[in-house]
């Protein structure tokens, strides 16, 4: 990318790009993109629909918004989102054979590339009515989002974010999965850093204005173990329990932190 500024983390040489505002802006715009497509979707009943579907109409508002989905820029997948349910975590392929049902909790995980610029996002739905014990493992992993972007800002570490995550992890006695993380993003869906859900204060690559970070803690209801579903893709809980999702795309700037995709 052309004209673009770059800071080197040095502990593990990696090449960090920052964003300019104008990078930023077209960023956001590729991220509301996104959130509309949420907004709908909260908006909707998703009970008796499958997840194909749910896909292929998140695909046509991508499309029609001028835009292309990010995941599909992903070498040997061919959808728009990805639809993870219950005790999936991520990477829940999309399929005509999986129809929702109330009590679910569905994570859906959208990427949107406009005219060159990347966001990622995703949301945990409720469907329905869920399980007291499905509700607050939810609100958990949300709060645990925004206590995250609200420590973007300079001169933090990703320590303080992932420490953030944790602690909001372990107070509602639940397990992040330390085998997944956030990620940079902007030029491209998967940029330097990554970004941990867990770690000390203090330590890691230290925030500058210009960063955009994919923010994205995981929570599961019992062990962060994972295992992987037969399509090479999906991740589930090892004890198949329940597993919540959230993610925003952040970017470091000097007035405070602001929000990609909301």
């Amino acid at each position: 990318m052309q004209n673009t500024a770059l800071i080197v983390f040095h502990m593990a040489r990696q090449i960090i790009p920052l964003k300019k505002p104008d990078d930023i802006k077209r960023i956001r715009d590729a991220g509301r993109i996104a959130a509309g497509i949420f907004d709908e979707l909260a908006s909707s009943s998703l009970e008796s629909q499958s997840t194909w579907e749910i896909d292929s109409f998140i695909d046509s508002h991508i499309i029609k918004s001028g835009a292309r989905s990010a995941f599909k820029t992903v070498r040997g997948y061919n959808y728009a989102s990805c639809i993870s349910v219950n005790d999936e975590i991520v990477h829940g392929v999309p399929s005509r054979k999986r129809k929702l049902r109330s009590g679910d909790i569905v994570k859906v995980d959208i990427g949107v590339a406009l005219y060159g610029y990347f966001s990622d996002s995703c949301r945990t739905i409720k469907v329905g009515a869920v399980s007291p014990a499905a509700e607050v493992l939810v609100d958990a992993t949300m709060k645990a989002l925004d206590r995250a972007a609200a420590l973007m800002v300079p001169g933090n570490c990703l320590g303080d974010i992932g420490s953030a995550v944790e602690k909001t992890a372990e107070s509602g006695g639940f397990s992040v999965v330390r085998s997944l993380s956030g990620h940079g993003t902007g030029f491209s869906l998967h940029e330097p850093p990554v970004v941990l859900n867990y770690g000390d204060p203090g330590t890691g690559v230290v925030l500058v204005e210009g960063m955009v970070l994919a923010l994205e803690p995981i929570f599961n209801e019992g062990s962060g173990e994972l295992r992987f579903l037969e399509n090479g893709w999906t991740a589930a809980t090892g004890d198949g329990r329940l597993s919540a999702h959230f993610e925003h795309t952040v970017a470091v700037t000097g007035k405070g932190p602001v929000l990609l995709t909301a």
